[in-house]
């Protein structure tokens, strides 16, 4: 079914004035805008509602009632207003591996972009949470990139000649700076990622009894000075300097009164997540 996304909206929400060419000047500041205005959370699938896939209830959520979601909501959103603007966008499919030894397999349900500018394929990713880059990454080996965040940068394994032809094993990483210590974000081999494989995906992540997202509260988002993240009842504020303080929600009210000022995310007083 053909979706035409409310770019109006949609801009109002992230509050981006700015223009609307498909330059790498907009595609970057409606990465950051993006980022830093509409959280990554996962409060839907603990309260049992469930996760829809269908463009126009992801941009309803997400766009007119103001809340947040996970990847398959969040780059689905992105793709259709970039590809919307003019922009050349494909939805490629990654394992997320925060934090997860190399020789260990995630499952392969994490979707991100690749947008085509000139001669130079960029990355984009609004949908990894508190690790979400705010700014297109260059898809080049081994080149450490600044954001207005973290620096980021690709590395492979594998013998990888070219991006698009490549040996069975090879494997392309996408990693964040910590500290002067590079971790991965996600692996990745440039698959797309078609309509039915997200469905397939989101259905994994948000229904499994193993999934991570149907244990505990998982919201993000960056801020002009760092990155806020809730992860279960703990509330974490880090600095661009990479510090960070963190304090424990004991009730249920000042989870509700957080998620309000921090992420503004609105729920009913008494709603409760565990």
């Amino acid at each position: 079914m053909h979706f035409t996304p409310d770019l109006d909206a949609y801009f109002q929400r992230i509050g981006d004035m700015g223009p609307r060419d498909p330059t790498l000047g907009t595609l970057n500041r409606i990465v950051e805008a993006h980022v830093r205005t509409i959280p990554f959370e996962n409060l839907d699938i603990l309260l049992g509602k469930g996760i829809s896939v269908e463009l126009s209830d992801i941009e309803r959520k997400l766009v007119h009632e103001r809340r947040g979601g996970y990847c398959f909501e969040q780059n689905s959103l992105l793709e259709h207003v970039l590809l919307a603007l003019g922009f050349e966008v494909r939805a490629l499919s990654a394992r997320v591996r925060a934090q997860k030894p190399r020789d260990f397999t995630p499952p392969r349900t994490h979707l991100f972009l690749r947008v085509e500018l000139g001669d130079q394929s960029w990355l984009v990713d609004v949908g990894v949470g508190s690790m979400s880059p705010t700014a297109a990454l260059r898809l080049e080996l081994e080149t450490p990139q600044s954001t207005p965040h973290e620096a980021r940068r690709v590395t492979a394994s594998g013998d990888w000649q070219a991006f698009d032809r490549r040996s069975p094993d090879a494997v392309l990483y996408h990693q964040i700076l910590y500290g002067d210590t590079w971790n991965d974000v996600c692996d990745f081999t440039l698959e797309e990622m078609h309509p039915i494989d997200r469905e397939l995906g989101n259905w994994f992540t948000s229904t499994h009894p193993a999934s991570h997202f149907r244990s505990t509260i998982n919201v993000a988002r960056s801020t002009r000075a760092g990155r806020i993240t809730l992860q279960g009842r703990e509330l974490k504020h880090r600095g661009a300097d990479g510090r960070a303080e963190a304090r424990m929600l004991q009730t249920p009210e000042e989870l509700l009164h957080a998620l309000r000022e921090e992420f503004g995310l609105q729920f009913p007083d008494g709603m409760r997540f565990d």
